[in-house]
């Protein structure tokens, strides 16, 4: 499982969960790495499995949510010929090709009872057994799991044992999200932009213009790290103009005018359509030139005249970027006249931001 991301970050929560990684990796122990979905499970089992006595030895993984219930001991255990229908040969299941070395098991939660009972047998005795035969078979297999599910109040509930919980968490380790990790979204912004330059042949890093770096520090980032390298990616690739710093990003890549209706707008009969939604703002229309993504707090405004001038402001801004600074094809997607447009940019000081970039 070589992975070609790396540890990037500063924060202090994100360095002491990599720290203690590193401290659990030459334990030749389980351990659970809980996190929400992009927050980095993967890269943390990788380190534990690296630094460990056994870094010369397999690392198997397998994603227990990818494969259908009926299948997944089969995988794990593996299977003699003739065992169940369509097992035509003997086949080594995971823990057997993982011997010596680490066996990676992510979304551990969605395990089924049967399977979790024969993992716990694994575990406890070190011994596993293909489906279809009498005799167990001997392995030497370091468990990391990884799951964004809340395992001790499945446990609570019946929906995972609590004997295996108990076995498999000897460390656990909880990784941060993202949004609580300070001053890592510029230091991860900049290193997938990079990345992604260097890709495309630029023969230099123009940055982000500053509007477009607010936006992401104040998202949420509800995919974390992985939704952040897409975000960032995308709006490289996107940008013409290598000489200028990069204006827009898009953070919904399904947002647009023409995409299709969810299935209970379909439904219903003579309803006006859904307004587009602005994050972090309060809806919007037509004329707001396409979803504003977050960039105002209106907690913090404490009148009615603020908070207009500034949603009007995040609005032309994001428009502006939207169409590279083009202050007619702004004008137009917003409906305004270029008079108009040329007088909210100077309301706004959008022009100095940039540097007083004109039309081409």
């Amino acid at each position: 499982m070589e992975r070609e991301n790396q540890f990037i970050g500063q924060s202090g929560a994100f360095l002491d969960a990599v720290e203690r990684a590193s401290r659990a990796a030459p334990m030749s122990r389980p351990v659970l790495i809980i996190g929400e979905r992009g927050t980095g499970k993967e890269l943390i089992a990788e380190r534990l499995h690296r630094l460990s006595s056994r870094w010369g030895e397999p690392l198997v993984t397998m994603n227990c949510a990818a494969l259908p219930e009926t299948l997944i001991e089969a995988e794990l255990f593996g299977h003699e010929a003739g065992a169940f229908t369509g097992a035509t040969k003997a086949r080594a299941g995971r823990f057997e090709e993982a011997d010596q070395g680490t066996l990676f098991l992510d979304e551990l939660g969605t395990l089924s009872m049967g399977a979790q009972e024969r993992l716990l047998r694994a575990v406890e005795y070190g011994e596993v057994t293909r489906i279809g035969a009498s005799r167990p078979t001997r392995v030497d297999v370091r468990i990391v799991a990884a799951t964004n599910d809340d395992l001790p109040a499945l446990a609570k509930s019946g929906e995972f044992r609590a004997d295996l919980l108990d076995r498999l968490s000897f460390e656990v380790i909880t990784l941060p999200p993202l949004r609580v990790r300070d001053g890592d979204v510029g230091v991860l912004a900049e290193y997938f932009a990079r990345r992604m330059a260097a890709e495309l042949d630029w023969h230099g890093w123009p940055g982000f213009a500053p509007h477009v770096m607010a936006q992401m520090e104040e998202y949420a980032w509800p995919g974390n790290v992985r939704e952040l390298r897409n975000v960032v990616e995308r709006a490289v690739y996107r940008w013409d103009d290598p000489e200028t710093p990069i204006a827009h990003a898009q953070f919904d890549p399904f947002d647009s005018p023409w995409k299709p209706a969810s299935p209970s707008h379909r439904r219903s009969e003579g309803g006006a359509p859904p307004t587009a939604s602005i994050p972090g703002g309060t809806g919007g229309g037509a004329q707001s030139g396409g979803t504003v993504p977050p960039g105002v707090d209106f907690e913090t405004i404490d009148d009615l005249r603020s908070a207009v001038d500034a949603h009007e402001r995040a609005i032309v801004e994001h428009a502006l970027g939207k169409h590279r600074w083009n202050q007619r094809q702004t004008a137009k997607a917003l409906g305004l006249s270029y008079d108009q447009i040329r007088h909210a940019i100077k309301k706004h000081g959008l022009m100095e931001e940039v540097g007083g970039k004109a039309d081409p």
